[in-house]
């Protein structure tokens, strides 16, 4: 399989910078995945297309405002640190600009002195481990100091934190927002609920190896980071209910999706658990468990692209792509949406 499959050619301008006033106004694109045959509505209109009996399922982690700028100790040079996964001990994997200036034994103050870390050593791809010494709260300390970590396709300076996070955000770990939910408003989650949808939470923090680019021409030698995940009893038997009662499992957006597909049986049934997934889903791959899939717009070459592609076909995905384009839709983390039912 040919990454090259996957490129589609996008305009800067449909590159949406910043998030709509009213979440859920954003637009939607309809898409049946067997026939190709598409639509075009408004976001809020999704309760259309969910029925009594479905069962949505959100992915609740919290993005942390995880980019950090701190000065060197030694020589007051500026260092951007960018938190990626919590280890033990108040140690971090992080990635650091530039890395040069980030060789083990490094020390970094963050504001006032609040926040110090120490380079430990180099890891995977360049990252670094750090040791963080504070006092108090971390995450009150990280909400003062940090700063979210927008795709580097945001040039935009974002006003509120509270936009790069889902209305139902619970659970802190994500390096990037599970973005196909920020469109959902709490009183349209109501409205969903009120026609006899269920709504499960499942937890996947993003990591930004996700978003990773894909430099195999050849897909299959790519390989994916590893992202937590956990799904508790109570939620995977809302969906395994859903399931047995013939409902329709919906997924909100591609983590939702491989939290799901990793937690499966052979069946489709959910198994509570919680780990850690490399689930890479190109096309070829059988899904077990949704039937349906609420998603952005995805990057051309992105793994999250060929995900979307297996769940229908990468011609189908391609020809919609191209009429989102006509359309002059806003594509990726604060655009529009497509349903792919």
């Amino acid at each position: 399989m040919n990454l090259h499959d996957y490129y589609y050619e996008l305009p800067e301008e449909l590159i949406a910078q910043d998030p709509l006033a009213d979440r859920s106004g954003s637009r939607l694109l309809t898409v049946d995945r067997r026939t190709g045959e598409t639509g075009h509505t408004i976001f809020r209109n999704i309760v259309d297309y969910l029925q009594e009996g479905d069962c949505l399922v959100l992915n609740n982690t919290k993005v942390l405002p995880a980019r950090l700028f701190g000065v060197k100790e030694d020589t007051g040079a500026i260092i951007e640190v960018l938190l990626l996964t919590r280890k033990e001990n108040n140690n971090w994997e992080v990635l650091v600009r530039p890395g040069k200036k980030a060789r083990p034994g490094t020390r970094i103050v963050f504001g006032n002195g609040e926040l110090k870390g120490e380079i430990l050593e180099i890891v995977e791809e360049g990252n670094r481990l750090i040791h963080f010494e504070y006092e108090g709260i971390f995450e009150e300390i990280l909400d003062k100091l940090g700063q979210m970590p927008l795709p580097p396709y945001i040039k935009h300076t974002l006003e509120d934190k509270t936009r790069y996070q889902t209305v139902y955000a619970k659970h802190e770990g994500s390096a990037a927002a599970p973005t196909a939910g920020l469109h959902f408003t709490r009183e349209l989650l109501l409205e969903i609920e009120r026609k006899g949808v269920t709504i499960a939470n499942v937890t996947l923090h993003v990591g930004l190896g996700t978003f990773r680019p894909v430099k195999a021409e050849n897909i299959l030698e790519h390989h994916m980071h590893s992202e937590y995940f956990s799904i508790d009893e109570e939620e995977a038997r809302l969906i395994n209910r859903t399931k047995e009662r013939g409902g329709r499992i919906v997924a909100v957006g591609t983590t939702s999706t491989r939290t799901l597909e990793s937690a499966a049986d052979e069946n489709g049934f959910i198994t509570a658990k919680s780990g850690w997934t490399e689930i890479f889903i190109y096309p070829g791959y059988e899904f077990k468990v949704i039937d349906a899939l609420i998603t952005n717009f995805h990057l051309p070459e992105s793994t999250l692209l060929m995900l979307v592609s297996a769940f229908s076909s990468r011609e189908v995905i391609l020809r919609a792509y191209n009429e989102a384009l006509e359309n002059k839709y806003r594509f990726f983390s604060f655009g529009d949406a497509m349903l792919i039912y």
